[in-house]
């Protein structure tokens, strides 16, 4: 019988490959600054100086661009929780601690870009934004892999995890209408898919290493997985009117995060799991042929749902 490696074990197999990603990493990742992202020229003081505050009728964005928005810079914000997350199942030493800070540090521009473009063009209300951020932070975040949360969890989590941001925010630019948004936006999914590479070659190199151990973490964040802001304010709501709007729902879910990361992971071709092994592809199968009947299912009901607000439009029309 083989056995499982614990969590330092892994990181010291694993240490290697982590040194010749970040180095990667560093190599292909493109500089660049919050600021010049942001039209500043829009900008005006608020009442506290003298100013208007924030007023519906100056906001460009439409219901469906706000709610993406107000999510993916919420999820942004929730970044002191998962630095926390990734620092306790990685190390901070070594290549593992030139990761943790070098990923945290990247991913911080994206809250500072996207918040500094919502208070400039006046895109949402800064005081609902900011009492969101204050409740969704003070909430936190726990990784859907609960206390048993280790290395193999996490790395697996944050594969789907930055692929699935990434998705949310290149369609969440296509909707705000505004080509400063949207280059702003394909900024900040560039950086993500680049993180996404990262942890999927190490969730790769751990397959290699522990396929059976590795296959059952990836099992269990693919049946379990939330994205990281389903505790925010509001997050049902804009998560409805995302993915009716198809900026993020469930077959961008299977077709564009789950299958290209298991099929780049060669999972239902691989010969190396044992019994053990074959028995967690089984019922990882299983389960996406579920999910599979669930997007059909989600779309016929929100086709009907479209139709149905079609209608109404069009009866108050006339």
């Amino acid at each position: 019988m083989v056995r499982d490696l614990t969590q330092l074990e892994l990181l010291t197999e694993l240490a290697p490959v982590a040194e010749e990603n970040v180095n990667r990493h560093i190599s292909m990742a493109k500089e660049w600054h919050p600021h010049d992202y942001v039209p500043w020229d829009e900008g005006r003081n608020f009442a506290a100086m003298g100013g208007a505050d924030w007023d519906p009728e100056q906001s460009r964005l439409n219901e469906v661009a706000k709610a993406a928005m107000i999510t993916n810079l919420l999820t942004e914000d929730n970044l002191p929780s998962y630095h926390r997350e990734i620092a306790e199942n990685f190390s901070r030493d070594g290549a593992w601690g030139t990761w943790v800070g070098r990923w945290t540090a990247e991913e911080n521009r994206h809250g500072i870009v996207m918040r500094d473009y919502l208070v400039v063009t006046r895109g949402v209300d800064p005081v609902a934004l900011e009492q969101a951020r204050m409740e969704h932070m003070t909430n936190g975040f726990a990784s859907p892999a609960g206390v048993d949360a280790a290395f193999l969890h996490s790395v697996a989590y944050v594969t789907f995890q930055e692929l699935a941001t990434r998705v949310s925010h290149r369609n969440t630019g296509k909707v705000c209408e505004d080509p400063i948004a949207d280059r702003m936006l394909q900024r900040i999914a560039a950086d993500e898919n680049l993180h996404m590479i990262f942890y999927r070659n190490m969730c790769a190199a751990a397959l290699d290493l522990v396929p059976d151990q590795a296959l059952e973490a990836i099992d269990l964040i693919v049946e379990n997985f939330q994205m990281p802001g389903a505790g925010m304010p509001n997050f049902r709501r804009n998560g409805v009117l995302m993915a009716k709007h198809g900026i993020y729902d469930l077959r961008q879910h299977l077709e564009e995060v789950v299958m290209p990361v298991l099929r780049k992971w060669r999972i239902f071709e691989r010969e190396d799991f044992t019994a053990r092994g074959e028995q967690t592809r089984e019922r990882l199968g299983n389960f996406l042929g579920k999910l599979e009947k669930d997007v059909i299912k989600f779309e016929e009901q929100r086709d009907r749902m479209l139709a149905r607000e079609a209608k109404k439009r069009e009866q108050q029309a006339s």
